[in-house]
């Protein structure tokens, strides 16, 4: 078999080049890693043992078998090239960047594939999950607490995935803060393929995390598993919105079990997308309804208070007319212009003279709400 010329790319040692090669193969976790490493001294031996030899390091004749099937079609050499070309750096477990907190967990990931950079100041950081369907009032509030936990200092992380995950993202950049996203498949392919320039943002400001390989497309049962590395690396699981069996509450089960703090904002008993959050408060989840809610159960007592208010004063009458159709319920622009009694020119045009004012926000499909007046701003105090 032919010398393979690695690169470091960052890596602490060549095994990690070998892990890199055990991770296209199923069934070789931590666990059986650990296990391969302990006999044979390192990965490279592991990698070029033969099927007898494995099974002796304790593995079972169809992984054995398995392995010895799948190792000559992994091309290592071209797949650091990929890693290169798309400036993935890998992290193993014994690393000193991999992140402190996903190594806590029982069933941590033993490398990782990261696009971006992590920082210290990752350390602090809260995940936000929820449907991939969302109301309006789930859109508004994940929008509304990520931007400010953001902006508190604290890094937002989610899976990247349509829905609450995206506004999450997305409101957490918006405030100029840092995230991190959490793949289901390699970091060469973004799914859904709508959030590329998403995702390209989130290298830009923070980090992608994957444990899988490049080349690996998204299937249904990674991300179930995805979600251990999500609630893995956080402080606590925010679930803003979510249905009774959804991916969000598996995440905050995950979290659970990991001794991380569970978050739940709640919802209209009458909604589906609420049964979910609804339930994780029952069962002890800590009822959110303000970013305050989160920095205490935190324990994250350094910040200062500072409330800022919005004037939402009309200039003429037909701003007084249209605000005082507005609530923070959506209202469809064919309702203003009827209980107003004016034309949908005239309405379109104020609207978005006052949408540029921060006095409504559009909702989407033609309907607005009225700009909250007040909000409380936190900022974490540096020693």
């Amino acid at each position: 078999m032919p010398v393979l010329e690695f690169q470091k790319n960052k890596m602490q040692n060549q095994d990690n080049n070998y892990a890199i090669g055990f991770s296209y193969i199923n069934g070789v976790g931590r666990v059986r890693l650990n296990l391969l490493d302990n006999y044979f001294g390192n990965l490279e031996n592991a990698w070029h043992a033969g099927k007898e030899a494995l099974i002796s390091a304790g593995l079972d004749n169809t992984l054995a078998e398995n392995i010895v099937a799948h190792r000559p079609k992994i091309d290592l050499s071209k797949t650091l090239e990929t890693l290169k070309r798309h400036d993935i750096q890998t992290y193993a477990h014994t690393d000193k960047d991999y992140p402190a907190s996903l190594r806590q967990i029982h069933d941590y990931p033993p490398l990782i594939f990261v696009k971006g950079q992590l920082l210290p100041a990752d350390e602090l950081c809260l995940g936000i999950v929820g449907t991939r369907q969302p109301t309006v009032y789930g859109k508004l509030v994940t929008e509304e607490l990520a931007e400010s936990l953001a902006r508190a200092g604290l890094t937002i992380v989610s899976g990247l995935a349509r829905g609450i995950d995206t506004v999450a993202h997305t409101a957490a950049l918006k405030a100029g803060g840092r995230s991190i996203a959490v793949f289901g498949c390699g970091l060469d392919i973004i799914y859904p393929s709508e959030n590329h320039s998403l995702a390209r943002q989130i290298a830009e400001n923070g980090a992608l995390i994957s444990e899988h390989p490049p080349g690996i497309r998204p299937r249904p049962e990674f991300f179930p598993r995805r979600n251990r590395i999500l609630s893995g690396l956080c402080r606590g699981i925010l679930v803003t919105e979510a249905g009774e069996n959804s991916g969000a509450v598996i995440t905050a089960n995950y979290a659970l079990e990991q001794n991380r703090e569970i978050f739940a904002v709640p919802g209209s008993i009458l909604s589906p997308s609420s049964l979910g959050t609804n339930r994780l408060i029952q069962e002890g989840a800590k009822l959110v309804s303000s970013v305050k809610d989160v920095l205490e159960e935190l324990n994250i007592s350094l910040f200062s208070e500072e409330n800022t208010t919005v004037e939402i004063i009309p200039e003429n009458q037909t701003e007084s007319l249209i605000l005082g159709k507005l609530g923070y319920e959506p209202v469809h622009i064919d309702q203003i212009c009827r209980e107003c009694a004016l034309g949908v020119a005239l309405v379109s045009g104020t609207l978005a003279i006052m949408e540029l004012k921060g006095q409504v926000r559009s909702t989407g499909g033609m309907n607005y709400v009225r700009t909250r007046e007040k909000k409380e701003i936190y900022q974490l105090e540096m020693n």
